[in-house]
């Protein structure tokens, strides 16, 4: 998600094999772009003991956007995450996050997301889909940021965007926590997706 990161955080998550037909009018309007894993990054943002943020992102993943800078309402986005693929810079928190007490990854070892519709400008807009985790799935919004189109010095075609969506993770049965002392809990329920993608046309 090309190479195999809300996985899906899809991952986010997150964006997909196109959500129109193959053969249908809207999907010959956009292209189809790969992901350029080595300068692309799924990740998350979660509050630790309330006072402070822990940061973590999914190294395995794979996925294909549809669109056309003329026409993004019209595009297409879908990620297939490996959950097993957690990467917070610890590795005592990723086997804990990859335990039945979070992802529970050996029961459950994907995340992925396919979206439904687009809409807004071409500087702001909204990807909405279904976001799978632990065989629940839940409609969630991207608010993405298209960052422009490019040819590299090698003659390839380069794209960019970002998008970033709120989920509640206890929405997806994940709800493993612990009350501290002086009030609140360890990890907050609140879990924000960062994505930056970088794509090449195929």
């Amino acid at each position: 998600m090309v190479k195999r990161i809300f996985g899906g955080i899809i991952l986010i998550l997150l964006l997909v094999t196109s959500g129109f037909s193959a053969d249908s009018t809207e999907a010959k309007m956009s292209d189809m772009w790969s992901i350029d894993i080595a300068h692309s990054s799924i990740g998350f943002v979660v509050k630790h003991m309330v006072i402070a943020k822990v940061r973590g992102q999914f190294k395995d993943y794979e996925g294909a956007i549809h669109f056309n800078e003329n026409n993004l309402t019209a595009g297409s986005a879908e990620f297939t995450v490996q959950m097993g693929s957690i990467d917070t810079e610890n590795e005592k928190r990723n086997n804990h996050l990859m335990s039945a007490d979070f992802f529970d990854v050996e029961k459950y070892p994907t995340m992925t997301f396919k979206s439904k519709s687009v809409s807004g400008s071409t500087e702001n807009f909204q990807i909405v889909g279904d976001l799978t985790i632990k065989d629940i799935t839940k409609e969630v919004t991207f608010n993405c940021e298209y960052y422009g189109t490019i040819t590299d010095p090698w003659g390839n075609l380069k794209s960019a965007f970002s998008a970033q969506a709120t989920i509640n993770r206890q929405d997806f049965n994940i709800t493993w926590n612990k009350v501290i002392e002086a009030g609140g809990v360890v990890v907050s329920d609140e879990v924000k997706i960062e994505i930056e993608l970088e794509l090449a046309k195929i």
